[in-house]
């Protein structure tokens, strides 16, 4: 592995100094979001299942509108697209906020402005792969991954302290109107970027474009492998997510072990994006799928009711390789699949 230490060149450019600064403060605000609507949907019914409703309302859309989020991204101009989902994302949270502050909100309101969030959200992410090309050059696209990658991290690991300190002393609303401020921020940074002449939109039809996708994604068979191995990391993660609060709660003790699990994995997550930063693998894939397979660890240390110091340790592994994984396969992808900006 040859390993660069000039991690921080790409801040130096000013597309991508733009694109990260408005990107972190969204991805912040996400991060006080599931907290913020725990204790709201909590205040309004005491209800687990109301609760799991509301957050599966992110949750759902984003799945569904995936893969047709990456069509519509090539067939608009990306940061077109982007902006309108920002705006899109700060007035439907700008309404939940609002309901909630007032007192006057309902769960199905709930459900449906969130339904509109994680819409909007598929709509965003997949054009962020064809964008990154045009704000970074090209020796620095592995550090540009790396850094959204660490800024994720850092939501995670942020975003909920501050919504718990923002709870705590206002109310959930005022949480969830922090977040919407911050989709304002990004589409104002998206909006300052200086990118070069775009194509003209296709000519052909949509089912046309998801038809050359499928066929991208079949001649090119290492996608597909390392596909696979994403979905083995998503299945452990779902199995940790979901049953781990309940192990905790049985085994380690409570909460208090539950949340030391969870910032465990978001300083793995940490420090996988600042080995992002410097390492330049000869075959990234292979490296990336490795990474992956590491979220395995946890999901087996609370099956085998291993110490909790262990199943942190675990944690910290999974975290690091997951993030290191999608810095060097949206990487990858950038420099073998041709996009239009």
């Amino acid at each position: 592995m040859l390993v660069r230490w000039s991690g921080l060149a790409v801040l130096a450019e000013p597309n991508f100094r733009r694109f990260f600064v408005g990107n972190a403060t969204s991805l912040l605000g996400d991060g006080m979001v599931t907290v913020a609507l725990s204790f709201a949907v909590l205040d309004l019914t005491g209800s687990p299942a109301d609760l799991g409703y509301v957050l599966s309302a992110r949750t759902v859309p984003r799945l569904a509108v995936l893969l047709f989020g990456g069509v519509i991204a090539d067939r608009f101009p990306r940061r077109r697209m982007m902006i309108a989902a920002d705006l899109t994302r700060f007035v439907g949270q700008g309404l939940v906020a609002a309901l909630l502050i007032s007192g006057h909100a309902r769960i199905w309101e709930l459900v449906v402005l969130l339904a509109v969030h994680g819409t909007a959200t598929a709509i965003f992410n997949p054009a962020i792969t064809g964008l990154m090309p045009a704000i970074a050059s090209d020796d620095h696209l592995q550090q540009a991954n790396a850094f959204r990658g660490l800024a994720i991290s850092a939501g995670t690991i942020i975003g909920p302290a501050i919504a718990g300190v923002v709870v705590a002393t206002t109310s959930p609303g005022w949480a969830i109107a922090v977040d919407s401020a911050t989709f304002v921020i990004s589409a104002m940074q998206l909006a300052r970027l200086n990118l070069p002449a775009q194509e003209l939109p296709h000519s052909q039809s949509f089912f046309s474009d998801l038809l050359d996708g499928w066929a991208e994604f079949r001649r090119r068979r290492w996608i597909g492998a390392y596909i696979s191995c994403a979905s083995f990391n998503n299945m452990f993660y779902a199995a940790f997510m979901v049953l781990g609060p309940a192990v905790a709660l049985h085994s380690y003790g409570g909460p208090i072990a539950w949340a030391a699990l969870v910032v465990s994995l978001g300083i793995g997550s940490l420090l996988g994006g600042i080995v992002a930063l410097h390492i330049r693998p000869r075959r990234p894939l292979r490296t990336g799928a490795f990474g992956l397979v590491l979220f395995a660890t946890p999901t087996i240390g609370l099956a085998g009711n291993f110490p909790v110091s262990v199943v942190a340790a675990f944690c910290l592994l999974a975290g690091a390789g997951t993030t290191l994984s999608n810095a060097l396969a949206e990487t990858t992808l950038q420099h073998h699949v041709d996009k239009k900006v």
